[in-house]
């Protein structure tokens, strides 16, 4: 079969990343709205109310809160690499200009959400148990943010204590990564280009106008080409598994400001392992099919992409990682973000997490027993957060490693010298 030439590819995939960008609530987007999708409220108020001691029965939904938030650098006068022609006084860029593409909507055509709002995980009634959220823990915090909002927006700039970061994730690598948004004295703010590179969501930040790839979390070309961004632990997990390890905590409510049907997916059968990537220019390497799902871990000469093919048959893996061994778990009932047109009826991949496998010094052994994830030495049960649940280590919790969830054509591209294991 003749494959799409590359103006058929640049006007699909336009037409496809198009779809996530609309008016905010004050311009309603034109585009149909399915009946399961949840409609927010444009009255929803700032300032959630005390906790009180209702019964489940009684109480009412709070309203979104903002949190505290640490303030970003200011603007700095200079060169943008955002348009080209790119001005001749910015530093020597680290990939050829030309190999990052629009992917049709502008910069900022797909809103970054900078202002969010947040309810309690008790007030929560629009995800499904097997619903996908990204799971990020700081300072002893921890906060969801479901795919259902990220999909349509890509990044969130929040904060936790005094740590600015940004949660974001690529439909089009199906990559989730958090970031510091700390770079020396700056404070950085991010948006979406609407550029791709390798497929990739390529960000810039507001103070600069650098552009920054997603899986690189370095900019590449502008007045911060060379700088890189200090990552931060984040899982994609069932929001029940959430729930029941963090009562309590705060999920990014869909009170955003813009009019977006969440809950349904604008990337239907995107995860067909028999379709191409969407604007993607490389080779893919023969190891494992372009969309093959992998868990990638490490860095260049380092890196490790694992099937996740073949870490569903194993549920426990454990992967030596530049000299230290990571055990990598995986959990079967998570849904895609990518398939079905309604995120609750999409069909199940499954959620993973990596962990150095030891609790205060002391080496573990895991195991799946069937019906849970155990460790040999103490026969203490695990979640897929790294937790322990029972036995003599209860609320014991393993050191998480940094990884990515994402397809096998993105980390391959990105990690060239990666092994792999299939």
């Amino acid at each position: 079969m003749k494959r799409p030439g590359r103006l058929a590819l640049v006007a699909l995939a336009a037409a496809v990343l198009t779809a996530a960008c609309a008016a905010p609530t004050s311009e309603p987007a034109s585009e149909p709205t399915p009946t399961q999708a949840t409609q927010t409220s444009a009255d929803q108020g700032d300032d959630a109310p005390e906790a009180d001691s209702q019964t489940d029965s009684e109480r009412t939904p709070a309203d979104p809160v903002e949190l505290p938030q640490v303030a970003t650098s200011p603007i700095e006068p200079g060169s943008s690499a955002l348009y080209e022609p790119l001005p001749d006084d910015l530093p020597p860029p680290l990939v050829p200009p030309g190999e990052l593409i629009s992917g049709g909507p502008p910069p900022d055509g797909i809103p970054a959400i900078d202002t969010p709002r947040f309810i309690r995980v008790e007030d929560v009634t629009t995800l499904s148990d097997d619903e996908p959220v990204l799971s990020l823990e700081l300072e002893g915090e921890a906060r969801a943010y479901p795919v259902r909002i990220l999909i349509w927006h890509e990044i969130v700039n929040d904060s936790i204590a005094d740590i600015p970061f940004a949660i974001t994730y690529c439909p089009l690598c199906n990559s989730a990564l958090a970031f510091d948004r700390r770079l020396g004295e700056r404070v950085l703010s991010f948006g979406t280009s609407g550029k791709l590179f390798n497929s990739d969501l390529v960000m810039y930040d507001r103070q600069t106008e650098s552009l920054w790839p997603q899986l690189e979390g370095r900019a590449v070309i502008g007045r911060l080409t060379g700088a890189e961004l200090d990552r931060l632990p984040i899982q994609t997990i069932r929001w029940a598994d959430f729930r029941e390890a963090n009562p309590g905590a705060w999920v990014l409510s869909e009170n955003t400001g813009y009019d977006r049907a969440y809950g349904r997916n604008p990337y239907v059968g995107y995860d067909d392992p028999s379709k191409a990537p969407f604007m993607f220019g490389g080779t893919v390497p023969a190891a494992l099919p372009a969309k093959a799902r992998v868990v990638g871990l490490g860095d260049g000469s380092t890196a490790t992409a694992i099937s996740l093919e073949r870490l569903s048959k194993d549920r426990v893996l454990v992967v030596d990682v530049n000299g230290t061994d990571t055990v990598v778990l995986y959990e079967p009932d998570l849904t895609s973000a990518l398939d079905n047109e309604s995120l609750a009826n999409s069909k199940a991949v499954g959620s993973t997490g990596a962990f150095r496998p030891e609790v205060d010094g002391a080496q573990l052994t895991f195991e799946w027993n069937g019906a849970s994830f155990i460790d040999a030495e103490t026969g203490s049960t695990w979640s897929i957060l790294g937790r322990a649940t029972e036995g003599p280590l209860a609320g014991s919790e393993l050191e998480p490693v940094e990884y990515v969830d994402t397809f096998w054509f993105a980390w391959s591209a990105f990690q060239p010298a990666t092994s792999v294991i299939d």
